[in-house]
Protein backbone atom coordinates (compact mmCIF):
# COMPACT_ATOMS: atom_id res chain seq x y z
CA UNK A 1 0.00 0.00 0.00
CA UNK A 2 3.02 2.41 0.56
CA UNK A 3 4.58 1.60 -2.79
CA UNK A 4 1.02 2.83 -4.46
CA UNK A 5 1.01 6.47 -2.36
CA UNK A 6 5.07 6.67 -3.36
CA UNK A 7 3.95 6.35 -6.97
CA UNK A 8 0.70 8.85 -6.69
CA UNK A 9 2.96 11.22 -5.52
CA UNK A 10 5.56 10.67 -8.07
CA UNK A 11 2.99 10.78 -10.67
CA UNK A 12 1.45 14.06 -8.95
CA UNK A 13 4.90 15.88 -9.21
CA UNK A 14 5.55 14.97 -12.96
CA UNK A 15 1.21 16.59 -13.71
CA UNK A 16 3.08 19.74 -11.44
CA UNK A 17 6.25 20.07 -13.10
CA UNK A 18 4.52 19.43 -16.71
CA UNK A 19 2.00 22.47 -15.75
CA UNK A 20 4.75 25.03 -14.90
CA UNK A 21 6.77 23.63 -17.82
CA UNK A 22 3.73 24.90 -20.07
CA UNK A 23 2.73 27.75 -17.99
CA UNK A 24 6.29 29.21 -18.77
CA UNK A 25 5.96 28.17 -22.50
CA UNK A 26 3.14 30.63 -22.48
CA UNK A 27 5.31 33.20 -20.41
CA UNK A 28 8.15 32.50 -23.02
CA UNK A 29 5.64 32.94 -26.03
CA UNK A 30 4.80 36.25 -25.05
CA UNK A 31 8.22 37.51 -25.09
CA UNK A 32 8.85 35.97 -28.03
CA UNK A 33 6.01 38.06 -29.34
CA UNK A 34 6.78 40.64 -27.62
CA UNK A 35 10.63 41.03 -29.41
CA UNK A 36 9.14 40.55 -32.47
CA UNK A 37 6.53 43.31 -32.12
CA UNK A 38 9.39 45.75 -31.73
CA UNK A 39 11.58 44.54 -34.38
CA UNK A 40 9.10 44.50 -36.84
CA UNK A 41 7.29 47.84 -35.23
CA UNK A 42 3.78 45.85 -35.00
CA UNK A 43 2.35 47.87 -32.65
CA UNK A 44 -0.71 45.54 -31.96
CA UNK A 45 1.35 42.70 -31.71
CA UNK A 46 3.12 44.42 -29.07
CA UNK A 47 0.61 45.52 -26.64
CA UNK A 48 -0.57 42.40 -26.65
CA UNK A 49 2.60 41.24 -25.86
CA UNK A 50 3.27 43.47 -23.23
CA UNK A 51 0.33 42.52 -21.13
CA UNK A 52 0.25 38.80 -21.69
CA UNK A 53 4.14 39.11 -20.42
CA UNK A 54 2.42 41.52 -17.15
CA UNK A 55 -0.48 39.30 -16.85
CA UNK A 56 1.77 35.82 -16.80
CA UNK A 57 4.39 37.66 -14.74
CA UNK A 58 1.44 38.47 -12.46
CA UNK A 59 -0.01 35.53 -11.88
CA UNK A 60 3.00 34.08 -11.58
CA UNK A 61 3.50 36.00 -8.66
CA UNK A 62 0.46 35.64 -6.92
CA UNK A 63 0.62 31.33 -7.11
CA UNK A 64 4.25 31.30 -5.72
CA UNK A 65 3.45 33.58 -3.05
CA UNK A 66 0.73 31.19 -1.74
CA UNK A 67 3.30 28.46 -1.03
CA UNK A 68 6.74 30.51 -0.35
CA UNK A 69 8.36 33.76 -1.10
CA UNK A 70 9.14 34.16 -4.56
CA UNK A 71 12.75 34.09 -5.55
CA UNK A 72 13.32 33.80 -2.24
CA UNK A 73 12.73 37.52 -1.50
CA UNK A 74 10.75 37.76 1.85
CA UNK A 75 8.19 40.44 0.65
CA UNK A 76 5.77 41.24 2.52
CA UNK A 77 2.32 39.33 2.12
CA UNK A 78 3.76 36.15 0.24
CA UNK A 79 4.86 32.98 1.62
CA UNK A 80 0.61 33.00 2.92
CA UNK A 81 0.60 29.55 3.18
CA UNK A 82 3.23 29.05 5.81
CA UNK A 83 2.80 32.54 7.28
CA UNK A 84 -0.92 31.71 8.27
CA UNK A 85 -0.66 27.58 8.79
CA UNK A 86 -1.76 27.61 12.44
CA UNK A 87 -4.42 30.19 11.47
CA UNK A 88 -5.74 28.03 9.14
CA UNK A 89 -5.30 24.82 11.22
CA UNK A 90 -7.52 26.54 13.92
CA UNK A 91 -10.20 27.77 11.20
CA UNK A 92 -10.03 24.39 9.60
CA UNK A 93 -10.86 22.62 13.09
CA UNK A 94 -14.22 25.21 14.04
CA UNK A 95 -14.78 24.77 10.40
CA UNK A 96 -15.55 20.94 11.04
CA UNK A 97 -16.98 21.09 14.24
CA UNK A 98 -19.60 23.99 13.92
CA UNK A 99 -20.01 23.62 10.16
CA UNK A 100 -19.92 19.69 9.45
CA UNK A 101 -20.21 17.76 12.85
CA UNK A 102 -24.25 19.07 12.99
CA UNK A 103 -26.70 15.68 14.24
CA UNK A 104 -29.46 16.95 12.00
CA UNK A 105 -27.40 17.40 8.55
CA UNK A 106 -25.29 13.96 9.72
CA UNK A 107 -28.35 12.00 10.32
CA UNK A 108 -29.80 13.09 6.73
CA UNK A 109 -26.76 11.78 5.27
CA UNK A 110 -26.32 8.63 6.93
CA UNK A 111 -29.93 7.54 6.20
CA UNK A 112 -29.23 8.20 2.74
CA UNK A 113 -25.84 7.02 2.69
CA UNK A 114 -27.14 3.50 4.24
CA UNK A 115 -23.88 2.14 6.12
CA UNK A 116 -25.27 -1.55 6.54
CA UNK A 117 -25.45 -2.05 2.45
CA UNK A 118 -22.61 -0.17 1.31
CA UNK A 119 -21.07 -1.97 4.05
CA UNK A 120 -22.10 -5.35 3.34
CA UNK A 121 -21.55 -4.87 -1.16
CA UNK A 122 -17.58 -3.72 0.27
CA UNK A 123 -17.25 -6.95 2.30
CA UNK A 124 -19.02 -8.86 -0.40
CA UNK A 125 -16.19 -7.80 -3.13
CA UNK A 126 -13.90 -10.54 -3.85
CA UNK A 127 -11.17 -7.98 -4.19
CA UNK A 128 -11.87 -6.13 -0.90
CA UNK A 129 -12.43 -9.16 0.99
CA UNK A 130 -9.09 -10.11 0.12
CA UNK A 131 -7.69 -7.03 0.57
CA UNK A 132 -8.50 -7.36 4.01
CA UNK A 133 -7.45 -11.10 4.54
CA UNK A 134 -4.14 -9.95 2.87
CA UNK A 135 -3.60 -7.03 5.54
CA UNK A 136 -4.76 -9.67 8.20
CA UNK A 137 -2.09 -12.52 7.18
CA UNK A 138 0.70 -10.10 6.32
CA UNK A 139 0.62 -7.90 9.71
CA UNK A 140 -1.73 -8.65 12.44
CA UNK A 141 -0.91 -12.98 12.79
CA UNK A 142 2.71 -12.47 12.22
CA UNK A 143 2.45 -10.02 14.41
CA UNK A 144 0.42 -12.25 17.23
CA UNK A 145 2.27 -15.31 16.52
CA UNK A 146 6.00 -12.92 17.29
CA UNK A 147 4.25 -11.35 20.68
CA UNK A 148 3.22 -14.67 21.85
CA UNK A 149 5.51 -16.48 24.05
CA UNK A 150 6.01 -20.27 23.24
CA UNK A 151 7.02 -21.62 26.78
CA UNK A 152 4.48 -19.48 28.10
CA UNK A 153 1.92 -21.41 25.35
CA UNK A 154 2.85 -24.74 26.71
CA UNK A 155 2.49 -24.05 30.08
CA UNK A 156 -0.65 -23.31 29.79
CA UNK A 157 -1.10 -25.78 27.31
CA UNK A 158 0.01 -28.46 29.84
CA UNK A 159 -2.03 -26.81 32.87
CA UNK A 160 -5.38 -26.81 30.82
CA UNK A 161 -4.31 -30.26 29.89
CA UNK A 162 -4.01 -31.90 33.05
CA UNK A 163 -6.41 -29.67 34.70
CA UNK A 164 -9.36 -31.02 32.18
CA UNK A 165 -8.37 -34.57 32.20
CA UNK A 166 -8.24 -34.71 36.25
CA UNK A 167 -12.30 -33.54 36.02
CA UNK A 168 -12.95 -35.98 33.76
CA UNK A 169 -13.91 -39.90 35.46
CA UNK A 170 -12.38 -41.99 32.79
CA UNK A 171 -14.22 -45.44 34.31
CA UNK A 172 -17.58 -43.84 34.27
CA UNK A 173 -17.26 -42.74 30.60
CA UNK A 174 -15.42 -46.50 29.64
CA UNK A 175 -18.13 -48.05 32.06
CA UNK A 176 -21.35 -46.59 29.69
CA UNK A 177 -19.52 -47.44 26.39
CA UNK A 178 -18.61 -50.75 27.07
CA UNK A 179 -22.42 -50.80 28.57
CA UNK A 180 -24.03 -49.47 25.06
CA UNK A 181 -21.18 -52.23 23.26
CA UNK A 182 -22.67 -55.13 24.97
CA UNK A 183 -25.98 -54.40 24.60
CA UNK A 184 -25.43 -54.10 20.86
CA UNK A 185 -24.55 -57.08 18.35
CA UNK A 186 -21.24 -55.53 17.91
CA UNK A 187 -19.99 -56.37 21.04
CA UNK A 188 -20.86 -60.31 20.08
CA UNK A 189 -18.93 -59.85 16.54
CA UNK A 190 -16.29 -58.16 18.15
CA UNK A 191 -15.45 -60.85 20.08
CA UNK A 192 -15.62 -63.51 17.38
CA UNK A 193 -12.99 -61.14 15.44
CA UNK A 194 -11.29 -60.96 18.71
CA UNK A 195 -10.24 -65.06 19.21
CA UNK A 196 -10.84 -65.84 15.79
CA UNK A 197 -7.73 -63.06 15.41
CA UNK A 198 -5.87 -65.06 18.41
CA UNK A 199 -6.38 -68.86 16.71
CA UNK A 200 -4.54 -67.60 13.58
CA UNK A 201 -2.08 -66.25 15.98
CA UNK A 202 -1.83 -69.16 17.82
CA UNK A 203 -1.59 -71.14 14.67
CA UNK A 204 1.56 -68.53 13.22
CA UNK A 205 3.24 -68.60 16.24
CA UNK A 206 3.32 -72.61 17.46
CA UNK A 207 7.39 -72.43 17.43
CA UNK A 208 7.67 -70.21 20.11
CA UNK A 209 5.42 -72.51 22.51
CA UNK A 210 7.93 -74.94 21.76
CA UNK A 211 10.70 -72.93 22.12
CA UNK A 212 9.69 -72.01 25.65
CA UNK A 213 8.54 -75.51 26.27
CA UNK A 214 12.22 -76.40 25.86
CA UNK A 215 13.62 -73.88 27.39
CA UNK A 216 11.71 -74.76 30.33
CA UNK A 217 12.32 -78.83 30.36
CA UNK A 218 15.13 -80.71 32.44
CA UNK A 219 18.21 -81.19 30.08
CA UNK A 220 17.90 -84.49 30.91
CA UNK A 221 14.52 -85.33 29.27
CA UNK A 222 16.71 -85.33 25.96
CA UNK A 223 13.60 -83.18 24.52
CA UNK A 224 11.37 -86.60 24.57
CA UNK A 225 8.66 -84.45 26.25
CA UNK A 226 9.23 -81.03 24.46
CA UNK A 227 7.28 -82.32 21.75
CA UNK A 228 3.98 -83.88 23.64
CA UNK A 229 4.33 -80.97 25.94
CA UNK A 230 4.30 -78.90 22.71
CA UNK A 231 1.27 -80.28 21.42
CA UNK A 232 -0.96 -80.53 24.84
CA UNK A 233 -0.48 -76.64 25.29
CA UNK A 234 -1.51 -75.67 21.72
CA UNK A 235 -4.29 -77.97 21.42
CA UNK A 236 -5.89 -76.99 24.33
CA UNK A 237 -5.08 -73.48 23.93
CA UNK A 238 -6.54 -73.92 20.16
CA UNK A 239 -9.72 -76.20 21.50
CA UNK A 240 -10.44 -73.47 24.38
CA UNK A 241 -10.45 -70.43 21.49
CA UNK A 242 -12.49 -72.03 18.98
CA UNK A 243 -14.71 -73.06 21.74
CA UNK A 244 -15.47 -69.65 22.99
CA UNK A 245 -15.59 -67.91 19.25
CA UNK A 246 -19.43 -69.89 19.22
CA UNK A 247 -21.84 -67.42 20.26
CA UNK A 248 -23.82 -70.39 21.94
CA UNK A 249 -20.80 -71.75 23.89
CA UNK A 250 -20.49 -71.76 27.35
CA UNK A 251 -17.27 -70.69 27.38
CA UNK A 252 -18.63 -67.48 25.44
CA UNK A 253 -21.29 -66.84 27.67
CA UNK A 254 -18.56 -67.28 30.79
CA UNK A 255 -16.99 -64.10 28.56
CA UNK A 256 -20.28 -61.92 28.77
CA UNK A 257 -20.92 -62.68 31.88
CA UNK A 258 -17.61 -61.39 32.66
CA UNK A 259 -17.80 -58.90 30.87
CA UNK A 260 -21.27 -57.43 32.44
CA UNK A 261 -19.80 -58.02 35.78
CA UNK A 262 -16.90 -55.82 35.35
CA UNK A 263 -19.07 -52.83 33.38
CA UNK A 264 -21.11 -53.18 36.89
CA UNK A 265 -18.38 -52.89 38.93
CA UNK A 266 -16.58 -50.29 37.11
CA UNK A 267 -20.24 -47.97 37.30
CA UNK A 268 -20.49 -48.08 40.96
CA UNK A 269 -17.33 -48.75 42.27
CA UNK A 270 -15.42 -45.78 42.67
CA UNK A 271 -12.18 -47.19 43.88
CA UNK A 272 -11.87 -49.29 40.21
CA UNK A 273 -13.25 -45.74 39.10
CA UNK A 274 -10.32 -44.17 40.93
CA UNK A 275 -7.77 -46.63 39.46
CA UNK A 276 -9.10 -46.36 35.69
CA UNK A 277 -8.44 -42.64 35.98
CA UNK A 278 -5.36 -42.99 37.90
CA UNK A 279 -4.22 -45.03 34.50
CA UNK A 280 -5.08 -42.75 32.23
CA UNK A 281 -3.45 -39.86 34.21
CA UNK A 282 -0.57 -41.35 34.28
CA UNK A 283 -0.10 -42.65 30.68
CA UNK A 284 -0.81 -38.70 30.30
CA UNK A 285 1.66 -37.73 32.28
CA UNK A 286 4.58 -39.51 30.81
CA UNK A 287 7.32 -37.96 29.76
CA UNK A 288 6.42 -39.03 25.86
CA UNK A 289 3.09 -37.68 26.48
CA UNK A 290 3.89 -34.39 27.55
CA UNK A 291 6.85 -33.63 24.79
CA UNK A 292 4.31 -34.51 22.27
CA UNK A 293 1.70 -32.04 23.98
CA UNK A 294 4.23 -29.17 23.95
CA UNK A 295 5.23 -30.02 20.28
CA UNK A 296 1.79 -29.50 19.49
CA UNK A 297 2.01 -25.81 19.72
CA UNK A 298 5.06 -25.91 17.34
CA UNK A 299 3.62 -27.70 14.99
CA UNK A 300 0.71 -25.32 14.93
CA UNK A 301 2.76 -22.36 14.61
CA UNK A 302 4.74 -23.63 12.15
CA UNK A 303 1.93 -24.82 9.91
CA UNK A 304 0.51 -21.68 9.98
CA UNK A 305 3.54 -19.58 9.42
CA UNK A 306 4.52 -21.87 6.24
CA UNK A 307 0.77 -21.05 4.94
CA UNK A 308 1.13 -17.68 5.74
CA UNK A 309 4.50 -17.91 3.32
CA UNK A 310 2.28 -18.82 0.39
CA UNK A 311 0.97 -15.40 0.07
CA UNK A 312 -1.55 -15.44 -2.31
CA UNK A 313 -2.25 -19.55 -2.73
CA UNK A 314 -2.34 -19.31 1.50
CA UNK A 315 -5.31 -21.35 3.00
CA UNK A 316 -5.79 -18.89 6.02
CA UNK A 317 -5.79 -16.16 3.43
CA UNK A 318 -8.28 -18.07 1.94
CA UNK A 319 -10.64 -18.97 4.49
CA UNK A 320 -10.28 -15.63 5.73
CA UNK A 321 -11.62 -13.97 2.79
CA UNK A 322 -14.28 -16.53 2.17
CA UNK A 323 -15.30 -15.87 5.68
CA UNK A 324 -15.61 -11.89 5.28
CA UNK A 325 -17.72 -12.23 2.22
CA UNK A 326 -20.12 -14.49 3.83
CA UNK A 327 -19.78 -11.70 6.92
CA UNK A 328 -21.24 -9.35 4.29
CA UNK A 329 -23.44 -11.69 2.47
CA UNK A 330 -24.99 -12.85 6.27
CA UNK A 331 -25.72 -9.07 6.84
CA UNK A 332 -27.63 -7.91 3.44
CA UNK A 333 -29.96 -11.18 4.34
CA UNK A 334 -30.69 -10.14 8.07
CA UNK A 335 -32.58 -7.01 7.21
CA UNK A 336 -32.55 -6.82 11.44
CA UNK A 337 -29.34 -7.22 11.55
CA UNK A 338 -28.40 -3.91 8.79
CA UNK A 339 -31.39 -2.52 10.67
CA UNK A 340 -29.22 -2.69 13.80
CA UNK A 341 -26.47 -1.15 12.14
CA UNK A 342 -27.64 1.62 10.64
CA UNK A 343 -29.17 2.75 14.24
CA UNK A 344 -25.57 2.01 15.71
CA UNK A 345 -24.27 4.35 13.61
CA UNK A 346 -26.81 7.20 13.47
CA UNK A 347 -27.55 6.96 17.27
CA UNK A 348 -24.30 5.38 19.45
CA UNK A 349 -21.82 6.57 17.16
CA UNK A 350 -23.19 9.77 15.70
CA UNK A 351 -23.68 10.81 19.30
CA UNK A 352 -20.11 10.40 20.63
CA UNK A 353 -19.16 12.12 17.61
CA UNK A 354 -20.98 15.19 18.13
CA UNK A 355 -20.89 15.33 21.79
CA UNK A 356 -16.64 15.17 21.46
CA UNK A 357 -16.94 17.48 18.34
CA UNK A 358 -15.02 20.25 19.88
CA UNK A 359 -12.26 17.64 21.05
CA UNK A 360 -12.29 16.72 17.15
CA UNK A 361 -12.08 20.52 15.98
CA UNK A 362 -8.64 20.64 18.37
CA UNK A 363 -7.30 17.51 17.74
CA UNK A 364 -7.16 19.14 13.74
CA UNK A 365 -6.07 22.27 14.91
CA UNK A 366 -3.40 21.23 16.97
CA UNK A 367 -2.57 18.29 14.50
CA UNK A 368 -1.99 20.84 11.70
CA UNK A 369 -0.21 22.87 13.84
CA UNK A 370 2.49 20.48 14.34
CA UNK A 371 3.35 19.89 10.73
CA UNK A 372 6.57 20.87 8.96
CA UNK A 373 5.79 24.44 7.78
CA UNK A 374 7.80 23.61 4.68
CA UNK A 375 6.19 20.13 4.31
CA UNK A 376 2.50 21.45 4.12
CA UNK A 377 3.79 23.96 1.56
CA UNK A 378 4.73 20.65 -0.51
CA UNK A 379 1.67 18.92 0.24
CA UNK A 380 -0.85 21.45 -0.89
CA UNK A 381 1.14 22.56 -4.03
CA UNK A 382 1.50 18.98 -4.91
CA UNK A 383 -2.21 18.38 -4.03
CA UNK A 384 -3.84 21.83 -6.03
CA UNK A 385 -0.38 23.12 -7.93
CA UNK A 386 -1.37 21.45 -10.85
CA UNK A 387 -4.79 23.81 -11.18
CA UNK A 388 -3.06 26.49 -10.44
CA UNK A 389 -1.23 26.65 -13.30
CA UNK A 390 -4.00 27.47 -15.09
CA UNK A 391 -4.02 30.71 -13.02
CA UNK A 392 -0.79 31.63 -15.10
CA UNK A 393 -1.97 30.37 -17.97
CA UNK A 394 -4.94 32.22 -18.28
CA UNK A 395 -3.37 35.35 -17.14
CA UNK A 396 -0.75 35.19 -19.66
CA UNK A 397 -3.72 34.83 -21.97
CA UNK A 398 -6.49 37.15 -20.64
CA UNK A 399 -3.39 39.92 -20.59
CA UNK A 400 -2.84 39.39 -23.98
CA UNK A 401 -6.82 40.11 -24.48
CA UNK A 402 -6.74 42.96 -22.37
CA UNK A 403 -3.67 44.53 -24.41
CA UNK A 404 -5.25 44.22 -27.43
CA UNK A 405 -8.63 45.61 -26.39
CA UNK A 406 -6.69 48.42 -24.90
CA UNK A 407 -5.07 49.09 -28.04
CA UNK A 408 -7.93 48.83 -29.77
CA UNK A 409 -9.47 51.75 -27.79
CA UNK A 410 -6.78 53.31 -27.98
CA UNK A 411 -6.55 53.40 -31.98
CA UNK A 412 -10.60 54.50 -31.70
CA UNK A 413 -10.05 57.33 -29.65
CA UNK A 414 -6.57 58.66 -32.04
CA UNK A 415 -8.98 57.91 -35.34
CA UNK A 416 -11.46 60.91 -33.59
CA UNK A 417 -9.19 63.04 -31.92
CA UNK A 418 -7.46 63.63 -35.28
Amino acid sequence: MNISIDQENRNKEQGLKKMKRNAFIFLGFAVVLFVIGNVYKIDWLKAFSEAAMVGGIADWFAVVALFRHPLGIPIPHTALIPSNKDKIGVNLGNFVSDEFLIREKLEVKIEHFNVAVKASDWLIDENNASLVAGLIVENVIPGILKTIDDDEVKHFIHAQFSDKLSKINFGEWIAYGLESLAKSEKQEQLVTNVLKTLIIELQNNKHLIEEKVKSSTPFLSFGLADKKITEGIFNGLYDFLEQASYQDSAIRKRINDYVMHFITELKSSPEMQQKVNDLVLGFANKKEVQDYISGIWLEIKTAIMNDLALKEKSTIKKSIANLIQSFGKGIQEDQLMMNKINNFIKNDVLSVVINNKKMIGDLISSTVKSWDTDEVSKKLELEIGSDLQYIRINGTLVGGLVGLLIYAAECVLHSFVL
